[in-house]
């Protein structure tokens, strides 16, 4: 039974018992400060809100990486948070007992950020460390979260300022390799992420009906302790550290319709670069047949792709922010140009939602003032053609 005895001048103790059946004891210098202690503790014991008073002394770093090696994410997104926590939060607030941190710490954190971190990867940030604290809370670690109202920087109003021309496109696929320039016009002409493009397989490309379907990509292999022996299939001799990997979001599963410039330029690399040998079996570093392969026609990885990719923009002289997502971001401001509704570029893109869509590409689309104006224009002169209504109209006033 819960209850205050007195432990000398000046000082009162305040004794009860955890849900766990172990005795629990905290001393105040006022009695009146111990008898509604217990009273808090008695009512968050009857309605289920009971937080061990000593289980926010964990530190935060302590805290999150327990919570972060149960997490069910996929290799990429595993190393992304280690990473973002490790660098980024663990400096500041990692060594503090998550109980003791506060709304304002938070807040300090993030403000920090903004001197070397992009606003929408802060935003990842943060959505990392308030996902810890919402954690901690159902875990009856804390209370409450301090990440209440905390306010993040700005975005961009586009994340896409610039496209590559048409021009530079054919221009950069001409600068690389044989091997690799069909996987320029490939990723210009299909808008496949990076990671989607290196994991095309033959089986996924229906020639016939000019489409091609997106369900897998290749990933940074994860750690080796994490794989098992089972997992090495998914690999090939030249590749150890890719493998196959889910898509980013259920959206991103897809099929594209395949321009048939784009579908006859993968059938003549492919012709160039085959998959098979002359008995119809996968080469010994390519067994799952993907369409592009690097110099030992293995699986591409982004090192050293990214060297090759550097070299042929130099020449090419493309601007230095060109990336391989960029040819992405072309093929979406090709489709925006040729009228396609943001539904289509959305689907065609794989985005979640077409605010993404909107949010991203949203100042390639026909300034909207200018086609409200034609709108009207058009609907005007037509009435004007057919009956002079409007200009009577006009001529009566």
């Amino acid at each position: 039974m819960a209850h205050v005895e007195k432990r000398g001048p000046g000082r009162w103790r305040a004794r009860y018992r955890a849900p766990d059946g172990r005795e629990r004891s905290k001393t105040f210098d006022r009695r009146i400060d111990a008898e509604r202690f217990l009273t808090s503790i008695e009512h968050s014991k009857l309605v289920g809100n009971y937080v061990d008073p000593a289980a926010g002394k964990i530190t935060f770093k302590c805290f999150a990486e327990k919570w972060r090696t149960i997490q069910v994410h996929r290799s990429g997104t595993a190393q992304s948070v280690e990473g973002h926590l490790r660098l980024h939060v663990y400096p500041t607030i990692g060594q503090r007992p998550i109980a003791a941190i506060r709304q304002s710490e938070v807040q300090a954190l993030v403000t920090k950020l903004t001197d070397k971190l992009a606003p929408s990867t802060i935003e990842v940030v943060y959505g990392r460390i308030a996902a810890v604290f919402r954690a901690a809370v159902r875990d009856r670690v804390i209370n409450r979260t301090p990440c209440i109202e905390i306010k993040l920087p700005p975005k961009h109003a586009s994340d896409v300022l610039e496209v590559l021309q048409t021009s530079q496109v054919k221009g950069l696929a001409a600068a690389m390799p044989e091997r690799y320039q069909v996987l320029v016009l490939a990723g210009a002409g299909t808008g496949l992420r990076p990671g989607e493009l290196f994991g095309l397989t033959v089986d996924r490309i229906d020639f016939l009906r000019g489409t091609l379907r997106v369900d897998q990509q290749l990933v940074r292999r994860r750690a080796l302790d994490d794989v098992d022996d089972g997992d090495d299939a998914a690999v090939n001799d030249g590749g150890p550290s890719v493998e196959f990997g889910p898509l980013k979001t259920k959206a991103s599963y897809r099929t594209i319709p395949l321009a048939r410039s784009v579908s006859e330029a993968i059938a003549a690399h492919l012709a160039r670069f085959p998959v098979e040998d002359s008995n119809g079996n996968p080469l010994r570093n390519n067994p799952d047949r993907l369409v592009f392969t690097n110099e030992r026609g293995a699986p591409i990885q982004q090192y050293p792709f990214s060297v090759v990719w550097e070299d042929a923009r130099t020449t090419a002289k493309l601007p230095e922010w060109a990336t391989p997502h960029d040819l992405r971001h072309y093929f979406a401001s090709v489709l925006i140009r040729k009228g396609l509704s943001v539904k289509v570029v959305q689907a065609r893109l794989g985005h979640k939602s077409a605010k993404t869509t909107l949010d991203t590409y949203g100042h390639l689309f026909e300034d909207e003032e200018d086609r409200t104006r034609d709108a009207i224009d058009a609907e005007f002169d037509m009435l004007s053609d057919d009956t002079g209504s409007v200009d009577k109209a006009a001529g009566r006033r």
